[in-house]
C-alpha cells in the first residue's frame, strides 16, 4: 500500500472536503503518517475516515474531526497545547507541526510507553508524553495556550478548563448522555471561560470522561 498517496487523498477528500482551509493544518494532515500510530493489524485501513481502535477502549479518532477542532483553535507557533488522551500520540504528532510544545496526558502505561517511542524515533522532538490521570489534566504545566481532548466526553471537567491560560482555547467534542455529540471551543477571556457549538461529531468517548449513569427509582 502506498501510504502517502492514501494520505493526500485522505487529505483532499476528507479534509479539505470538509471546510479544512488552514495550511499549517492541512500540512500537519499531509506530514504526518498516521498509519506510524496504529496497532499492525490497523495499518491497511490508517486513511479510511473513521475512529479506529487502538486497544484498551481507545480510539485513534477521524482525521477530519482533528483537522477542524485544529483549524478552529488558530494555533500559533508559540503556543503551548495540552492533549488529553494521548494514546498511541497521532493528534499530538498533528499539534506538534503547528505549536511550539505539545503535553501529552495518559493513563495507560502501555500506551505511554508505545506513544513515547513511536514520537521519539520520528523526530517529533517537541511533544512530551506525561503518564497521569487524564481526568486530573496536567497543572503543572499550566497555563496552556490550547487543550484538546482526543476523544469524546459527557462533559469538560473544571479542574481542566482552569488551565486553560487567558486568551487559551479548548476543543472538545462533548457527548451528553442519549444526544448527538457537538464539537464545542472554550475560550478564556477577560478571566471569564465561556463556550460556543461548532458542528456536530460522534467519536467514542475518552475512557474517564463517560456520561454518569443515574439511577431511575
Amino acid at each position: 500500500m502506498d501510504y502517502q498517496v492514501a494520505r493526500h487523498n485522505m487529505v483532499e477528500n476528507q479534509v479539505r472536503a470538509n471546510k479544512v482551509t488552514d495550511p499549517l493544518v492541512i500540512a500537519a494532515m499531509e506530514e504526518v503518517p498516521r498509519e506510524l500510530f496504529l496497532p499492525e493489524s490497523k495499518k491497511g485501513v490508517a486513511y479510511v475516515d473513521e475512529d479506529i481502535s487502538i486497544g484498551n477502549g481507545r480510539y485513534a479518532i477521524e482525521p477530519m474531526v482533528i483537522a477542524r477542532l485544529m483549524q478552529i483553535a488558530e494555533i500559533e507557533t508559540t503556543d503551548v497545547a495540552l492533549v488529553i488522551g494521548a494514546g498511541f500520540g497521532y493528534s499530538s504528532a498533528l499539534l506538534s507541526r503547528v505549536a511550539e510544545t505539545v503535553v501529552a496526558i495518559e493513563s495507560d502505561a502501555t500506551m505511554v510507553q508505545k506513544a513515547e517511542k513511536i514520537l521519539q524515533e520520528n523526530n517529533y522532538d517537541n511533544v512530551i508524553v506525561v503518564e497521569g490521570d487524564v481526568v486530573a489534566g496536567y497543572p503543572k504545566q499550566s497555563p496552556y495556550n490550547v487543550i484538546m481532548f482526543d476523544g469524546a466526553v459527557a462533559e469538560v471537567p473544571e479542574a481542566i478548563l482552569e488551565q486553560l491560560g487567558e486568551g487559551g482555547r479548548l476543543l472538545a467534542v462533548v457527548r451528553e448522555a442519549d444526544k448527538v455529540g457537538v464539537a464545542r471551543l472554550y475560550e478564556r477571556e477577560h478571566g471569564v471561560v465561556g463556550h460556543r457549538d461548532l458542528f456536530d461529531a460522534n467519536v467514542p468517548y475518552l475512557p474517564g470522561f463517560e456520561p454518569v449513569e443515574s439511577f431511575v427509582f
